[in-house]
């Protein structure tokens, strides 16, 4: 089975004030860290840029593409990754770039979990999480691309259109006890916290593109 990921990382970041994809991380930058993670564990990765962002290096094997029409959330990049997938990709993991402590475990038990269903969509602390979750996209571009046509752009309206294998936390929690790879970096605060919980300096001057 061939496993394959999507990164959207064309978020306006606002709340943070600068490119989240930018932001030092240690020895690399956040989108750089999440592209390394999921290296461990998928055989292609496709990033998903907003319209003339500007995108830190990654390796040759990353796939680049844009999201061509801006502010529709979420599914509309999804549409663009999925499409730009290689065709052998059988199962693609979805994130977005703001996760650095996304465990690879947490992948591969989504694709224990998957079976015969085309999304395995964790239900975490009250909510569905579709930046984490696990499509199959033969079945699950399609739907998504109905649901762009019709302009319903909320990822939650994607359960009724394929099968669903709803993941509970009791299912995730061997793998991520403290359900890390959930955890989103939204305010210069958080960002900060991450960073020394990590075991790197706090954030210096920005690099190139921030």
């Amino acid at each position: 089975m061939s496993l394959g990921a999507v990164v959207l990382c064309g978020g306006r970041s606002q709340r943070m004030g600068r490119p989240k994809a930018w932001l030092p991380f240690g020895p690399e930058v956040l989108l750089q860290r999440v592209v390394r993670i999921l290296g461990t564990i998928v055989d292609s990765v496709v990033v998903v840029a907003a319209p003339g962002q500007d995108v830190p290096p990654l390796p040759d094997s990353v796939l680049l593409t844009t999201d061509p029409v801006e502010a529709r959330g979420p599914l509309q990049g999804l549409a663009a990754g999925m499409s730009r997938l290689p065709s052998s990709v059988e199962l693609a993991y979805a994130t977005a770039t703001d996760v650095p402590f996304l465990e690879s475990a947490w992948i591969g038990r989504l694709v224990e979990l998957i079976g015969d269903h085309d999304l395995a969509l964790p239900w975490v602390g009250g909510y569905h999480h579709p930046l984490a979750a696990l499509y199959r996209p033969a079945a699950a571009l399609p739907a998504i691309e109905s649901l762009l046509r019709d302009d319903r752009l909320r990822p939650v309206f994607l359960v009724d259109k394929v099968g669903t294998r709803v993941v509970v936390e009791d299912e995730l929690r061997g793998v991520d006890p403290g359900f890390r790879t959930l955890r989103n970096l939204n305010t210069p605060d958080e960002y900060q916290v991450a960073l020394r919980e990590a075991g790197f300096s706090p954030d210096a001057e920005p690099l190139r593109g921030a």
